[in-house]
């Protein structure tokens, strides 16, 4: 079992995916990507993670 996610690293993360920044199922790719929003490099990883994750069962959903 994993751990649950706060609502706002949840809505964070969904606002950014709506945003025109390109994210990939790649940790360290979504990582670089939020250098420059993210002062926290904590939350910077959990976001980037939640991220990645979303865009794995968008594609998993598309298929």
């Amino acid at each position: 079992m994993g751990r649950i996610k706060s609502t706002m690293i949840k809505k964070t993360a969904r606002k950014l995916l709506e945003s025109d920044i390109t994210f990939s199922t790649d940790f360290v790719h979504n990582k670089k990507l939020l250098v420059d929003t993210m002062p926290s490099k904590k939350i910077r990883n959990k976001v980037a993670g939640y991220i990645s994750r979303l865009v794995e069962q968008k594609k998993e959903n598309a298929i």
